[in-house]
């Protein structure tokens, strides 16, 4: 009788993240793209303001510009500043008609709202008690002149790209996109839009990992599904070497008889890490093949998913130098007992719900898809950790890990 195969020792998450991290050098290539244009990227050079914003003191509020400690008699009405238009100098005892936006006058120092005025006969009375300096939103107190607007390594969201037009950056250097050759393996695939034979499934991770690497600022070199064949396989991963920075596959990492990638990568290049102590997604595997990268990808859906978000994510980040990795996590109730732990770290999908804290999928198997698009994000449990209802769990939100 042949001995059964040695269950593989599973490496805790964190020092399988610690091994990706450390494996990793930032592109050091960079191009200059039009601000529009940047979103998702990563800044590889610090922005620096050249003006201040505001660049002159201007009105927080439509009404009036005036010296607080003038205030008290009916003040002359001497001129009306909008929004784009240059002040003239306030003369003691005057006060001038602003609008919002609009630079405030040399010699004023308060503007008081139209609301809080009367206006009799071009002259304005102000009915409300006046601070100085109300309303008034100082030149850069949003941002100075030679202050760091955006750090090297910023990742661009809306808010960031905004604020670069702020201080008037029309263009922006960041690091090039990653190439990444993505495969899926497994004779059971078949492409959405072909007919299902019998045994077949559709390839869903083909299409949820594509869109995730898109996400996250790569370009895609999608070579398709490879047959469950060692030579096939050999083939396909020597292509995507020599094509991309990483290589990203899914299915065929398990141990079973058609599952051909281990062999395969080690024979085209080393396989250091395989099989992580997480619920789903134990199959998982990352070596280099050539001077690519090497990451292997559980084939059940969730798994796929799980282990993208946790691992790969936070890789391909590093990757483009960003320098913000891990996504936040919040304490939350749970809404539900736990009373019987997985041995591995566990991560719950699960919805926010406002009565009673976090509500869980109630099928959480590793190839139910419907559970990750139902829930909100994922509950990080420690491994052996049992909870009840009521009880402050780690909650990971979907929107801080699929943006």
């Amino acid at each position: 009788m042949s001995e059964a195969p040695k269950k593989p020792n599973l490496t805790p998450l964190d020092d399988a993240l610690a091994t990706l991290l450390a494996q990793v050098q930032p592109l050091a290539e960079t191009e200059t793209l039009p601000t529009t244009a940047a979103r998702g990227r990563v800044l590889a050079q610090g922005l620096i303001s050249p003006v201040d914003v505001p660049p002159a003191d201007n009105s927080a509020m439509d009404g009036y510009a005036l010296r607080a400690a003038e205030v008290g008699g009916a003040l002359p009405v001497t001129q009306r500043i909008p929004a784009g238009g240059v002040p003239q100098p306030l003369a003691a005892g005057e006060a001038a008609r602003i609008f919002t936006g609009a630079q405030v006058p040399p010699g004023a120092d308060t503007v008081v709202m139209q609301e809080h005025t009367e206006l009799v006969d071009g002259r304005v009375r102000v009915t409300q008690p006046v601070k100085p300096g109300q309303h008034v939103r100082l030149r850069g107190e949003d941002v100075k002149t030679g202050s760091v607007v955006l750090p090297a390594g910023t990742r661009l969201d809306a808010v960031a790209l905004g604020l670069a037009a702020t201080a008037g950056a029309a263009a922006l250097t960041v690091t090039r996109r990653p190439r990444v050759a993505l495969f899926s393996t497994g004779d059971e695939l078949v492409m959405p839009g072909q007919p299902l034979p019998p045994g077949a499934i559709y390839n869903s991770n083909r299409f949820t990992l594509r869109a995730l690497l898109e996400g996250l600022g790569c370009e895609v070199i999608d070579l398709g599904i490879v047959p469950d064949q060692l030579d096939a396989t050999r083939t396909a991963l020597r292509e995507a070497a020599s094509r991309a920075d990483v290589i990203v596959t899914s299915g065929g990492v398990s141990v079973g008889e058609e599952d051909h990638l281990k062999p395969a990568v080690q024979a085209e290049g080393q396989l250091d890490l395989w099989a992580i102590a997480i619920k789903p997604g134990k199959p998982f595997a990352y070596g280099r093949v050539g001077a690519a990268h090497f990451i292997g990808l559980p084939g059940n859906p969730v798994s796929s998913l799980v282990t993208f978000l946790v691992l790969v994510r936070p890789f391909l980040l590093k990757l483009q130098g960003a320098t913000r990795l891990a996504p936040r996590g919040y304490l939350i109730p749970a809404g539900f007992d736990w009373p019987k732990p997985d041995k591995r770290r566990e991560f719950l999908r699960v919805r926010l719900d406002e009565a009673s804290g976090l509500a869980l999928f109630g099928n959480q198997s590793s190839g139910v898809l419907t559970s990750a698009f139902w829930a909100d994000g994922l509950i990080d449990n420690p491994a052996g950790q049992a909870f009840a209802q009521g009880d402050a769990v780690r909650f990971i939100p979907f929107s801080e890990l699929l943006a």
